[in-house]
């Protein structure tokens, strides 16, 4: 039998490509966040400050707004229904307020940074 001289296949492996970068080389801040990157740590932790000091400010505010109230109170010994009013009432609606100013604070900064993160 004469030898065979037909080519055979080869199966070549290698490293397996990067197919989250562009040709660019632009690599996109999502993937940054993933893979759990300096740039991605970054993103992360400014979205972190940003509701940081939204609640610091919220708070800030809180303590503005009660903590002058025994002060107040203890200078008014004879006001009992005043009291009462002023906590039942009268500030039941900045609280409703604020909480709700944080809730659409946070939410803008989560909006943010999707819209960052997604190159919108």
């Amino acid at each position: 039998m004469p030898p065979d001289h037909t080519e055979r296949r080869v199966v070549v492996t290698g490293p397996p490509r990067q197919t989250s970068r562009t040709s660019s080389g632009y690599y996109r801040p999502r993937t940054e966040i993933d893979e759990q990157t300096t740039l991605g740590h970054t993103y992360v932790r400014s979205l972190m400050r940003t509701q940081l000091r939204a609640a610091l400010t919220v708070f800030a505010v809180l303590g503005l707004l009660v903590g002058p109230l025994p002060l107040l109170f203890a200078a008014m010994p004879d006001a009992r229904r005043l009291e009462w009013a002023v906590l039942g009432f009268g500030l039941y609606a900045p609280l409703v307020l604020l909480a709700r100013w944080y809730v659409r604070r946070a939410e803008r900064n989560e909006r943010d940074l999707i819209r960052l993160v997604e190159d919108r």
